[in-house]
């Protein structure tokens, strides 16, 4: 059995990796604007106005790519790339005070919560992401010890309030701080809100991103396992991976933009992306599993009673209507030699055989995967283990075209909510990230000289987990949040050159940066 899910690309991964390593002479660089990098060329630009905006104070309110989440973890050197990082150098240049940010203790991407360690970032292993610390491992290199401790309160003095994990709610519930980390460390106390804390720096300029991601990333990453809570308005009944009712999203996104535009402070917010176009779920391939002659025999006789039971039931119900000869088919497993082979999916939206005869409960729900199931990412490791062949896979693992309605309408209608209230202020202006992100899914999506796309690791613009963006992706993110600013406040970053510089952004962080 085919033990590299990444072959084909083995050898591009392994120039960069090699690429990474050269790069950690600039990781250290400051990042320049446009206009100092072309001071001594031929360039004719023009002089940078910032309109009706006010960005001496600038605040930044968001969930994990607000913070410069990146590569499956939290660390300094991502946030200091981070997208309200790089606004706020471009505004610098505007009247823009300083900016400052809740860093993280070291590059690790863990954080301690009461001295137990979580996570290690993500680096590329030359076949594909493994964490920090099993790499070095592998290597015989010392790993790192994770320093950030989350019950070391830093206080609330920041202008970035990117709190990974958060959803839309969560940004006006009083005591969040006692349920995640991150705003553990810099809540002013135990019953804050981080709308409050953000508030509390008198911002004469706000970004609210990606409010609403997260209200579906939970339940896309679990493979659908949560609920969709459309129709249920009390969120305090809500599991971690569930999807967030439309109204709850909309009543929590209109009183953080009410708040913080009533002092007449100007601000931009983006809609969400189509999470699912992400590589997170669109890496792992329905059909990996090449099979040789005797494997796809062995494979066959296993499924065979199964196969059997099927022709079984469908003889007792045959003409009820019950039970129909197209699910039949669509749930026979075969495999054969070769290429291609399809994983078998336990999806729950098949026929429960038991619960219309007891005689066909031992009947599983098991179908192949088809060209539209999504499949998550951490899959791709468990694959030469046997998961989706032998084992058929546990719906954690798989979005069915079912479960990915669900997360497009939650998706649809939290972005119908945010183009009304961005109309209905003119002191809001809107960032369309999910056009960006729908763009570089496909044709690819331009960054000064390069097209950024969401392929992983090659694509430039999403990081190793799948889902955060690189360093160069946040600098694409600032660069849209500018021109959505010049368009509604009538400033003029972008045609005065007033932009993150793409090639100085990184795309990969060497795993000896510590």
């Amino acid at each position: 059995m085919e033990k590299k899910l990444f072959k084909m690309k083995k050898i591009k991964y392994i120039f960069l990796s090699l690429l990474a390593l050269s790069m950690i002479a600039c990781e250290n660089d400051v990042v320049k604007d446009f206009r100092e990098l072309n001071e001594n060329d031929d360039v004719t630009l023009e002089e940078l106005t910032v309109g009706s905006a006010d960005f001496s104070n600038y605040v930044a309110i968001g969930a994990s790519f607000t913070a410069g989440f990146s590569d499956g973890g939290l660390f300094k050197a991502a946030q200091e790339r981070s997208f309200p990082q790089l606004l706020s150098e471009q505004f610098a240049f505007g009247g823009g005070g300083s900016f400052t940010q809740p860093l993280m203790d070291d590059n690790t991407g863990g954080i301690l919560v009461g001295g137990f360690a979580s996570g290690y970032r993500l680096v590329f292993g030359g076949e594909g992401p493994v964490p920090l610390d099993l790499f070095l491992t592998s290597q015989g290199a010392p790993v790192p010890p994770i320093t950030t401790e989350a019950t070391n309160n830093i206080g609330s003095n920041f202008n970035n309030f990117g709190i990974p994990g958060a959803k839309s709610f969560h940004f006006v519930t009083p005591g969040y701080a006692a349920f995640n980390p991150f705003y553990t460390r810099i809540a002013s106390g135990p019953s804050s809100t981080v709308l409050g804390d953000a508030l509390a720096q008198n911002p004469t300029f706000f970004t609210l991103s990606e409010v609403g991601g997260n209200d579906v990333l939970g339940y896309a990453t679990s493979g659908g396992s949560g609920v969709d809570q459309t129709g249920n308005i009390d969120p305090s009944t809500y599991g971690s991976n569930d999807i967030t009712d439309p109204n709850v999203f909309a009543s929590a996104l209109s009183t953080m933009v009410s708040a913080l535009t009533q002092n007449g402070a100007k601000g931009v917010v983006t809609t969400v992306p189509d999470i699912t176009s992400l590589s997170h779920f669109t890496t792992v391939p329905h059909n990996p599993v090449p099979l040789d002659a005797a494997t796809a025999a062995a494979l066959n006789q296993g499924y065979a009673a199964y196969n059997g039971g099927l022709q079984a039931a469908f003889a007792a119900l045959n003409g009820t209507g019950l039970f129909t000869a197209e699910e039949v088919a669509k749930r026979t497993i075969s495999f054969s030699e070769g290429e291609g082979n399809a994983m078998v999916i336990i999806d729950e939206n098949l026929t429960d055989l038991g619960a219309i005869n007891p005689a066909f409960a031992g009947i599983p729900q098991y179908r192949q995967a088809t060209a539209t199931d999504l499949f998550v990412l951490p899959l791709s490791s468990l694959i030469p283990q046997g998961y989706g062949t032998q084992i058929p896979l546990e719906d954690r693992w798989a979005l069915t075209p079912e479960e990915q309605t669900a997360i497009a309408n939650a998706t649809s209608a939290y972005n119908a909510t945010i183009n009304a209230i961005a109309d209905s202020n003119p002191n809001l202006a809107v960032a369309d990230l999910r056009a960006v992100l729908e763009q570089a899914s496909t044709s690819g999506y331009p960054y000064d000289e390069f097209i950024m796309n969401t392929d992983l690791v090659l694509g430039g613009l999403v990081s190793l987990d799948g889902i955060h963006l690189t360093s160069r992706g946040y600098g694409l993110m600032a660069r849209e949040f500018l021109v959505a600013i010049d368009e509604a406040f009538g400033s003029n970053f972008i045609a005065s050159g007033t932009t993150p510089v793409a090639d100085i952004l990184p795309t990969n962080y060497s795993p000896l940066l510590q």
